[in-house]
């Protein structure tokens, strides 16, 4: 892992954003692919439920871009997350990189090119710490649960699907 890199221009206008906020945790780049949430998990040394990964829907009443912020673990319940914000139909890749900002594989929870509904899975208030997607696919940063709903404004719900 290295935090002295050149950082890609996505992760740095995160890295830019984050100094802005405050946020005192560096951008970390992966050596390999944090893409999926094990895989971050593996490259970080963390449990898997600790990555906060973003899910991307889009609310069928007026084709807004609506985030999930869950944890690795989980996955989520659609039904769930339509009860609380609406009709979900799938977003692809063009979609989520024109409204959020980020390719799939480095979707971070804040600086989005457009207003995003937002929810944070409950089960992540569990964790001391939990890492998020930094604007690529080997960037990632940490921050505290805490902070992850005061930076995204977003309500705590549960959106995990159980069996």
């Amino acid at each position: 892992m290295s935090t002295d890199t050149v950082l890609p221009d996505t992760a740095q206008r995160v890295a830019d954003l984050l100094k802005q906020l405050g946020h005192e945790q560096s951008i970390v780049m992966l050596p390999a692919t944090g893409k999926t949430s094990a895989e971050a998990a593996a490259g970080l040394g963390c449990s898997v439920a600790e990555i906060a990964k973003s899910i991307v829907f889009r609310r069928l009443s007026d084709d807004a871009a609506v985030m999930v912020v869950a944890s690795g673990a989980n996955r989520v319940d659609e039904s769930k997350v339509a009860a609380i914000v609406g009709p979900l139909g799938k977003a692809d890749a063009k979609f989520v990189k024109e409204r959020i900002g980020y390719a799939i594989g480095g979707v971070c929870p804040i600086g989005h090119l457009e207003k995003t509904v937002m929810l944070i899975d409950q089960d992540l208030m569990q964790y001391q710490d939990v890492w998020a997607a930094a604007g690529h696919p080997h960037a990632v940063f940490k921050l505290t649960p805490a902070q992850l709903t005061s930076m995204t404004g977003a309500p705590v719900v549960d959106v995990a699907l159980r069996s």
